[in-house]
């Protein structure tokens, strides 16, 4: 049998005994190919913008970085820390609430505020009894030994944080990578605040790594669902205060954290603007065919 002819009898079928070989490959099969059907091209602001939740995230490790160092050295009261914390909890609360309000009715909305209430209560008083365990706990451990284990969970925090944003109108559903994500920045606190010199401190960093790292990404995921206005405020208001938090301390680390900052931001979005030139997805006769189901019959 000629060419031609088996051109005319080809089929993209295997299962059908056929006159030609199973190799054979007629000229026309490569006319349906396609680059880069289903792709969409970033645009350099929508990347920016969608680059500010890992700014954020990384803002608040460097807040708590921060704090951590201000109160090992003994340059602030623990006591402060411990009234950021509640009142950071209590403008969050109401935040949420002031976000979450049209999706509670009735007795739903009094339930949900006196489990918030009492689930708060709980943990601010585990945490007051466990302080002196939590200080003792990494006793006999180096200290460089904590230094590295602490960058290790920040890391892994930093790499499964859930980074998407949540619908409004309902509670987002946890992924496991965001619960280990934050399981990993708690451990992380938890073994440096073992490293503070007093009861008062241990409980004041844990205290407020539980608002930073426990509370503080849920809202943050809901915020991020509103306009853009208030995701650049936000971004601005933690990239400000980790850095005036640092520069006291060290403004060579201060520095650092600005130039990760603007890697992140500016850097990182334009890399991937030129790196999507060379994005080349081949779609053609040879991929599996997709069933179409009509779910109305």
């Amino acid at each position: 049998m000629c060419a031609a002819a088996w051109e005319a009898e080809w089929e993209r079928v295997l299962w059908k005994k056929k006159g030609y070989p199973d190799n054979f490959v007629p000229r026309s099969f490569l006319a349906s190919l396609s680059r880069n059907a289903n792709f969409t091209p970033y645009t350099y602001w929508s990347l920016v913008t969608a680059s500010s939740s890992i700014i954020q995230h990384i803002a608040v490790i460097f807040v708590f970085l921060s704090v951590f160092v201000w109160l090992k050295e003994r340059l602030i009261d623990p006591r402060i820390i411990i009234w950021v914390s509640v009142g950071g909890f209590i403008v969050g609360y109401l935040t949420w609430e002031a976000l979450a309000y049209r999706g509670f009715q009735g007795h739903s909305l009094y339930a949900s505020r006196a489990k918030a209430v009492k689930s708060s209560i709980l943990v601010f008083l585990a945490l007051l009894a466990l302080s002196p365990v939590l200080r003792t706990l990494t006793a006999a451990t180096s200290s460089d030994s904590i230094w590295a284990l602490s960058a290790c969970l920040f890391i892994l925090n930093i790499l499964l944080a859930d980074y998407s944003t949540a619908v409004v109108e309902t509670y987002p559903r946890e992924r496991l990578t965001s619960v280990l994500s934050m399981n990993a920045a708690i451990s992380s606190s938890v073994v440096l605040a073992s490293r503070l010199v007093d009861d008062q401190s241990v409980f004041a960093l844990t205290l407020f790594s539980i608002q930073a790292f426990g509370l503080f990404p849920i809202l943050r995921r809901r915020l991020q669902a509103g306009p853009t206005l208030i995701r650049a405020i936000l971004t601005i208001y933690l990239v400000t205060s980790s850095l005036s938090f640092m520069a006291p301390l060290s403004s060579m680390v201060a520095s650092l954290y600005a130039a990760i900052y603007v890697f992140i931001m500016a850097v990182a979005p334009g890399l991937l603007m030129w790196a999507q030139r060379y994005k080349n997805e081949l779609r053609g006769t040879w991929d599996v065919a997709v069933p179409k189901v009509k779910m109305n019959q």
